[in-house]
């Protein structure tokens, strides 16, 4: 007799923390080229500034100019006003009285920070992040309506963490969103941070999904690591989605701070949606509204064992499909009910097994049940199906797809077992961050 039997939500991503910075010695005559999006050449974010977004005005380290002293008056800033620059904010250099006749600005490395200066070259700014805990040099040289010329030498220092936190995309079931693939229409994205997370809205500010067209969604927070974005209603055949987690330079509460941005986009594949009624031991497969297979099943036989800690009912509630295993090795164990007791297994080895819950609920082949598929309940959460039927449902569904059991009792299907579409969007909207 098949039963659940997937393990839980998986471990943990490794953190990095990062140590704040020693001291830069003198860094004359610098070169190179760095690459952008906060990651330089040698392995870490490389643009720079005299100060950074939040940071303080940098003050000038030394100036020379021509025999006369030129009109022309170089000052270089970030945004903000912090005594440590922010990385990912930009650092400008700009002239009065004058215009810009370069500006170079090298991180620890020798790498040369990529910048952009305005077509009236009054200004220049960075056009890159800057790494963590590292001290800047920038040279900028100017000339003023006379052709005199100033050149001011100065040096940044960024911002070192106490600790950093890494974001990673992943479905209900804790393992990795593939980037370009395609999901059903109830499809929940998570976004787990390696760390447990102070200040929920500074998250939330960081992390934006965009749709085409556009949904209505919002963020929902399952433990201080893990926010999960679900839409109002089902997404529509064909939606785009990207999720961006811009978190490098972001204050995430006590000093922890994103370790790096990343993002991910899927596409909505065809509406398929599944119905298994625990009266009528039937399971109905929609495509597009249209039923297109009817599955005889034998669903959880109900009441609890082990002085009434485990339940023995398919759980109400709208599921999603959330992974896929052919074979699935299944053990009691797995959701609280010990192998040894006379109602557990393990080592279950089932075929075209579709997984939709995260304590391991199943629509799988277990031939041993079908004499009464479609007639009696007597598994102890999955849902047993034929052969024929339960290879179609695996060859058919994609991560997802929503599933919906009706008319069974027992404990109602909770988010953390995969039930974010059995919350109830007035509850789902106030589990963000408050």
């Amino acid at each position: 007799m098949q039963q659940r039997g997937a393990a839980r939500f998986g471990g943990r991503a490794t953190r990095r923390v990062l140590a704040a910075s020693a001291a830069v010695a003198a860094l004359a005559g610098l070169t190179a080229c760095t690459s952008g999006g906060g990651t330089d050449s040698d392995s870490s974010p490389s643009a720079g500034a005299s100060t950074s977004r939040g940071g303080a005005t940098s003050s000038a380290s030394g100036a020379t100019g021509s025999a006369a002293a030129s009109e022309a008056s170089i000052t270089t800033t970030a945004v903000g006003g912090a005594t440590k620059a922010n990385p990912a904010q930009p650092v400008t250099v700009k002239v009065a009285d004058g215009t810009l006749e370069s500006v170079v600005m090298t991180n620890p490395a020798g790498k040369v920070v990529t910048g952009s200066t305005s077509g009236d070259r009054s200004t220049w700014r960075t056009a890159e992040d800057l790494g963590y805990g590292k001290t800047y040099s920038i040279k900028a040289t100017a000339k003023d309506e006379g052709g005199k010329v100033v050149v001011k030498r100065d040096k940044v220092t960024t911002l070192s963490p106490g600790n950093m936190t890494m974001p990673y995309f992943n479905t209900v079931n804790g393992t990795a969103m593939a980037d370009g693939a395609t999901y059903g229409v109830g499809m929940v994205t998570a976004v787990r941070f390696d760390e447990a997370i102070p200040d929920k809205d500074a998250a939330e500010k960081a992390v934006t999904v965009t749709t085409t067209p556009k949904v209505t969604g919002a963020w929902y927070w399952s433990d201080d690591q893990t926010m999960q974005w679900r839409p109002k209603n089902y997404y529509a055949t064909g939606t785009k989605v990207t999720v961006a987690a811009k978190v490098y330079g972001v204050d995430l509460g006590n000093g922890l701070y994103g370790q790096s941005d990343k993002t991910t986009s899927f596409t909505v594949g065809q509406k398929h949606v599944t119905v298994a009624d625990a009266k009528t031991h039937q399971v109905k497969v929609y495509f597009d509204d249209k039923l297109v297979r009817t599955m005889p099943t034998s669903m959880g036989k109900g009441g609890y064992i082990e002085n009434g800690k485990i339940s023995l009912w398919t759980m109400p509630g709208t599921y999603t499909v959330i992974t896929h295993e052919n074979p699935a090795t299944m053990s009691s164990n797995t959701y609280g009910l010990p192998a040894s007791s006379p109602y557990g297994y393990s080592g279950l080895i089932v075929p075209w097994a579709t997984k939709i819950s995260t304590d391991g609920i199943y629509l799988h082949e277990l031939d041993s049940t079908v004499s009464v598929q479609g007639s009696q309940n007597v598994s102890h959460g999955c849902l047993n199906l034929n052969q024929s039927n339960a290879k179609w449902f695996y060859q058919h569904s994609r991560v997802g797809d929503p599933v919906t059991v009706k008319h069974s009792g027992g404990p109602k299907l909770q988010v953390w077992q995969g039930g974010q579409w059995s919350v109830p969007w007035s509850t789902w909207v106030k589990g963000g961050a408050k």
